[in-house]
């Protein structure tokens, strides 16, 4: 099989990558210019790396040729930053994806997955857990973005044929996720917590994530490729909620240390609560996540232990 992971140097798409070699696949990364190689480096003579620009209609339209699945792990924005500017938003991933839907059909890809968000395109929950056919109403920009493409991927099924599945993924974390930044609670709070630095909280810390290992939403992409049933919507989170104080008492727990906590402002963004129901995925796909938090975070801990920061770019 061959296929084309866009976003395939990031965090999700190179363990995408990782999952799709190891089925024997013929492996395409498309990324943005510039962007570093550390997180495909153990398997750079494996894969087929290429450049481009995903608003760029040529460019997504070279890189599809070819191909039979599109692994779509490609997004220009976050929740935190999506609100300040929606037209970019709209015009850098949906209108983008449009032009990667009429290429695909072109070249007859089989089948497109597509990472959505199962965090923000529900809103605030009316019940928990959330399953895949709970009303969606989103409160940022991002999870609107995230919720048309799925809805363009079933236009494009209904209309012309072409094959899709979408990952309503929870809050992924573990290795060569970004420490830095606004987005990875896990990975940004151990980093901090191993430097000795205080972690910063937003609100009380009692809102609830449902955080999963990065491996275990890779483990999904292969037996997605594979499925033939009726269902294309499928929640990918550990079923489990656990609030931001949580999160530090885990880590307190695998670090052997007290954990200094920065209360700020709550974000006007942020749900109060988000956790999934993955039966669905479980019964269909037969998908069990087999990583819980405290084997995630000392996976995690290796991987920051050993980061340079400064060497690649951080």
């Amino acid at each position: 099989m061959k296929c084309l992971v866009l976003g395939g140097g990031g965090f999700l798409g190179s363990h995408a990558c990782d999952a799709l070699l190891t089925q024997g696949c013929h492996v395409r990364v498309f990324e943005k210019q510039y962007v570093g190689k550390e997180n495909v480096r153990h398997v750079i003579n494996d894969i087929e790396w290429t450049e481009g620009d995903f608003t760029n209609e040529a460019h997504v339209r070279e890189a599809v040729q070819g191909t039979d699945y599109v692994i779509h792990a490609i997004g220009t924005t976050l929740p935190k930053d999506s609100n300040e500017n929606p037209a970019y938003d709209i015009s850098s991933n949906v209108i983008a994806t449009l032009h990667l839907l009429e290429a695909a059909k072109e070249a007859g890809v089989k089948k497109i997955i597509f990472f959505s968000s199962g965090g923000t395109v529900y809103g605030v929950p009316q019940k928990i857990p959330i399953a895949e056919d709970h009303p969606t109403d989103p409160i940022s920009s991002y999870g609107i973005q995230k919720l048309t493409i799925e809805k363009y991927l079933k236009l494009y099924y209904h209309l012309h044929g072409l094959d899709y599945a979408i990952m309503r993924i929870s809050n992924p974390y573990g290795e060569r996720q970004r420490p830095v930044g606004s987005q990875g609670a896990v990975t940004v709070f151990l980093y901090k917590a191993l430097k000795g630095e205080p972690v910063e909280i937003w609100g009380d810390g009692s809102v609830t994530r449902d955080y999963i290992h990065v491996s275990d939403v890779a483990d999904v992409i292969p037996l997605l490729l594979r499925y033939e049933g009726k269902n294309k919507l499928f929640n990918i989170g550990s079923g489990r909620g656990l609030s931001l104080l949580d999160l530090i008492h885990t880590f307190e727990r695998v670090i052997g240390r007290p954990i200094d906590v920065l209360f700020a402002p709550p974000r006007a963004f942020d749900v109060p609560v988000n956790i999934l129901d993955n039966s669905l995925a479980q019964r269909e796909l037969k998908w069990t996540p087999g990583i819980d938090l405290e084997e995630g975070a000392r996976r995690t801990i290796k991987f920051l232990s050993g980061l340079d920061l400064h060497h690649i770019g951080y």
